[in-house]
């Protein structure tokens, strides 16, 4: 199975979360900036607001392969202690990238929402979703930092994802849901999956945003 666009996945994967649509407590959240187009039209197949939930890493100074933490969306942090007392990273240090990462985190967001605050989580039925599961590590840490916000239930889609992978979410979730969940593993790239999958622009995104709240889609 391949995709034309994240578009057409969404309007494929939303098909398979028929069962939550009209219901006044679901709220869909993309991901990522790529994980946007993908939610907005499963929000509108189903009828429910669409937000953002961003994850930044708190990669450790000198090495962009290893992260001592991350933050979320909702004031939410984590921090590695392991890796913190391991590599004796300062106190100053932590604050340091922390504030970087936040900084980025909530323009993001204000770019993105225009604005507006966001939605309300605690009690909701969440989808969170992105165009593609690889490592999965982001989703995993969206998951675990969305559980400080205590929603009812947090379901993750994604049009692929590897095997190996949903079973790693599944750990932390209520539900996976997938349009293709046949990819190899190790599974290597989400690209291959899709014809198209230039990367989107703030730009795009925002405009996708704003059609859904002139749709009247509210939560």
């Amino acid at each position: 199975m391949r995709f034309k666009d994240r578009r057409e996945a969404g309007r494929r994967l939303a098909a398979r979360l028929a069962e939550y649509a009209n219901r006044s407590d679901v709220i869909v959240l993309a991901l990522t900036c790529g994980g946007v187009p993908v939610a907005y039209e499963i929000a509108e197949a189903i009828g429910a607001p669409l937000d953002v939930f961003f994850v930044r890493w708190l990669v450790t100074p000198g090495s962009e392969d290893l992260a001592m933490g991350a933050i979320a969306t909702g004031g939410v942090s984590m921090l590695d202690e392991n890796v913190v007392r391991y590599l004796d990273i300062s106190n100053e240090t932590v604050d340091e990238v922390t504030h970087r990462e936040r900084y980025e985190l909530e323009r993001s967001e204000r770019l993105y929402r225009g604005g507006l605050p966001a939605l309300e989580l605690f009690g909701r039925t969440i989808i969170l979703v992105d165009d593609g599961l690889a490592a999965g590590s982001t989703m995993r840490a969206a998951c675990v930092a969305m559980r400080a916000h205590r929603p009812a239930q947090v379901i993750v889609a994604a049009p692929v994802a590897g095997r190996a992978t949903c079973e790693l979410c599944n750990e932390v979730v209520d539900g996976i849901v997938c349009a293709h969940k046949t990819a190899p593993d190790p599974y290597y790239v989400v690209t291959i999956w899709y014809d198209d999958l230039f990367q989107t622009t703030d730009e795009e995104a925002r405009e996708l945003f704003e059609q859904s709240k002139r749709r009247g889609i509210d939560s």
